[in-house]
């Protein structure tokens, strides 16, 4: 099956692949502190941000993941991914970020949505996970809101520095009766 290019979300929101345009974007995005962490890798110069979205458009060719730039009236403002695809367990690892201007505006929940239909009905997947710092209540309402179900707390996972953090794992079944509206 051939992955969808593009999604719509009812509230009015693209879903695209990263397109190399969109660099300036990313680097934007990835700018503060709390954001370059999760990048994974640095983002502070264009060629890094070409890297970054080379990457993702990699991953989407191998069917090993899909990112996809979360756009209204054509601007980035956030990212929604499907990672660690694995078809033996129909299985993937979802995450998310939105733009500080985009935050609280309900982009991140409705990308989030999008993404779970289209994983379950497009990839066939049957169980969507994800997870977030215990410190983190707004990534938590995401979740909750997005019909994650919160299963448990995995302690010290992450690590930043020198300090490490709780995570709360969500889970999202295809069977699960959720309202997506």
């Amino acid at each position: 099956m051939s992955p969808a290019t593009e999604l719509e979300t009812p509230e009015g929101l693209l879903l695209r692949p990263w397109l190399p345009d969109d660099a300036p974007a990313v680097l934007r995005a990835f700018a503060p502190e709390e954001m370059a962490r999760q990048a994974g890798r640095p983002v502070t110069t264009t060629a890094e941000a070409l890297e970054w979205i080379a990457a993702r458009e990699g991953e989407r060719a191998a069917g090993s993941g899909y990112t996809w730039a979360v756009v209204r009236d054509g601007a980035p403002l956030g990212s929604v991914t499907l990672a660690a695809v694995n078809h033996v367990h129909d299985v993937a690892w979802l995450s998310y970020w939105t733009v500080e201007t985009a935050r609280g505006t309900g982009v991140a929940t409705g990308a989030v949505r999008t993404l779970a239909r289209w994983a379950f009905d497009g990839l066939g997947l049957y169980r969507l996970e994800l997870g977030h710092r215990t410190n983190n209540p707004a990534s938590c309402a995401v979740a909750v809101r997005a019909g994650f179900t919160a299963e448990g707390i995995e302690r010290e996972k992450l690590r930043y520095g020198d300090i490490r953090y709780d995570v709360e794992r969500h889970a999202r079944l295809a069977t699960d009766d959720v309202n997506d509206g």
